[in-house]
């Protein structure tokens, strides 16, 4: 991966179909986006919860730390976050529904998709996003394979990206790599509820990581249901 690539950038890349740039779990891929880059916050040490005993009881979320940071992605985020301080899932909607066109915007820039524009039976205008470099993309699946199938210890960005895809609903559709079964699956739902192990820098950022994840797989049973 490009050492400036943001955790939500890796994310999006996962859950898009390389053929054609449609999203994985679009009815809430928003909440997973701004989870990502909530959660990029945290591991940044620029968020904190308001009481930090009540991240799953409607606890707020609020700025910390002094400077700017180093994307005008998260610093926009940021600055959301410090001049309204809000729950996790207000600030879900309120950071991730703005993120699709930025973000795809800079992944074209990358050359790591391309913008195709056709017309649907000659006549309806269609633009498509199929990725154009997917070598980022299979070293990123090749680590995630390590850690679910071979129980490679990760570091916490990786831990982070595979807890989003998890609660996602989007893990199986990841398939040939990593490769779906049952025990995947238990080892990315203990990513998803902050068991990082040795990745873990503090037990804060993972309790964050956590909490995201529930809220965005919360979201997901009450869109499906």
């Amino acid at each position: 991966m490009q050492d400036n690539t943001l955790i939500v950038e890796e994310v999006l890349l996962l859950m898009l179909d390389d053929e054609y740039g449609i999203p994985a779990g679009a009815g809430t891929l928003h909440h997973t986006l701004g989870g990502a880059v909530l959660v990029e916050l945290a591991l940044l040490g620029r968020i904190k919860p308001e009481d930090s005993r009540a991240w799953f009881k409607g606890t707020k979320v609020l700025a910390t730390g002094a400077g700017s940071l180093p994307d005008p992605l998260l610093q926009s985020a940021y600055d959301t976050i410090t001049a309204r301080p809000g729950q996790v899932q207000s600030l879900l909607v309120t950071i991730g529904s703005g993120l699709w066109k930025p973000l795809t915007e800079r992944l074209v820039e990358r050359g790591l998709l391309r913008r195709e524009r056709k017309r649907l039976l000659g006549l309806f205008p269609t633009t498509s996003l199929p990725a154009t470099d997917t070598g980022h993309e299979a070293e990123l699946r090749e680590r995630m394979r390590a850690v679910l199938e071979h129980g490679e210890e990760p570091d916490a960005r990786l831990a982070a990206i595979i807890a989003l895809i998890s609660a996602s609903g989007t893990l199986p559709s990841l398939d040939p790599v990593p490769k779906w079964s049952g025990a995947v699956a238990t080892r990315a739902k203990e990513l998803e509820q902050g068991n990082w192990g040795a990745a873990a820098v503090n037990s804060a950022v993972t309790q964050i990581a956590a909490a995201f994840s529930a809220a965005s797989a919360a979201t997901v049973i009450t869109t499906l249901s």
